[in-house]
């Protein structure tokens, strides 16, 4: 069914450099979305995989990955590819906000108090939500800690997404584990609770979810 599909999928962190030696970023490890990369690439399926840093060897093609650093570069990646794709699934843990100014050289210590202005990165699933069109398929990540239900339709909502994926930072759970928990919403559908498995299994799981979208 996903034969020739083209997709388009966004994995692991970003990097944000407050100057060439430090940055901020998160726990991303690449694991989920690289999981579902390889239960697509078993399904023919056409892929284009704009990743962050990441230390992982994936069974999927070289020539099909696009190697970024920062919430910038991905958004700027994404932008090339978007309009061909017919499922873009974004897995990315996307920084929302970038240092205002990065310096050219080390920042020395000096005082007791640092300060730091940031500004907000694009939110790359929304902006790209704003111009889906009805044949394309956008499938969200979440990480929820509270009122789990309503934040997800609420991103549902507000991102275009056709389908959001729903887990948290429990142990065993989400970043830089081998096993994920998750929940899947599909607009106009009751949410769909799994248990704990291996990635490689809620990879399954995801996609045959978004098969029975098309």
């Amino acid at each position: 069914m996903l034969k020739g599909k083209k997709i388009l999928l966004t994995v692991g962190p970003t990097r944000e450099y407050l100057d060439p030696v430090r940055f901020i970023t998160n726990e991303s490890s690449g694991k989920m979305g690289f999981a579902i990369a390889e239960e697509l690439h078993k399904e023919n399926a056409e892929l284009i995989i704009v990743c962050g840093p990441v230390n992982i060897q994936p069974k999927v093609p070289d020539r099909n990955i696009k190697k970024i650093t920062t919430a910038l570069e991905m958004y700027e990646e994404c932008q090339k590819h978007f309009s061909d794709v017919d499922i873009a699934i974004f897995t990315a843990a996307v920084a929302d906000y970038r240092p205002k100014h990065q310096a050219n050289s080390k920042i020395k210590k000096d005082g007791n108090i640092a300060t730091v202005e940031f500004v907000k990165n694009p939110d790359i699933a929304a902006e790209f939500g704003k111009i889906k069109m009805p044949h394309q398929i956008s499938v969200g990540f979440a990480l929820e800690t509270d009122n789990v239900i309503e934040n997800a339709q609420e991103k549902l909502t507000k991102k275009g997404f056709d389908m959001i994926v729903i887990n948290s930072p429990n142990h065993g759970e989400g970043f830089g584990y081998d096993t994920n928990k998750v929940s899947i919403l599909i607009n106009g559908q009751n949410i769909k609770d799994y248990p704990l498995k291996s990635k490689s299994e809620v990879a399954k799981d995801i996609v045959d979810k978004i098969k029975s979208l098309l």
